[in-house]
């Protein structure tokens, strides 16, 4: 059995591997959150959209370049199921699809 001193007896390098841990996660959270207001936008966007068929096949690429790389901010976050992302932003078949996800 192994046991973890508390921080008070820990020594330098595991508390700034703490620090550092910290960090990193607040980053991660903080590029997961502009990801996500991306794909608000994007898919705002293309919700708004009532023009021709070239545009919004230009806003639903702009959308899908969007949701692709928030999938993979969740993923590199450690979620692997985006489901509750899908229904959460509402994102339409035709983006998905443009992933090959539908």
């Amino acid at each position: 059995m192994s046991v973890r001193p508390p921080s008070l007896f820990s020594n330098r390098q595991e508390q700034s591997l703490n620090v550092l841990d910290y960090e990193l996660l607040a980053e991660k959270a903080a590029a997961l959150g502009r990801a996500g207001e991306r794909v608000g936008e994007a898919l705002a966007r293309l919700g708004a959209h009532s023009g021709d068929a070239e545009a919004r096949r230009v806003l639903v690429k702009a959308a899908a370049d969007a949701v692709y790389g928030y999938f993979v901010q969740r993923e590199l976050c450690g979620y692997r199921r985006h489901d509750d992302a899908i229904r959460h932003y509402g994102i339409p078949r035709e983006v998905l699809a443009r992933l090959g996800a539908a």
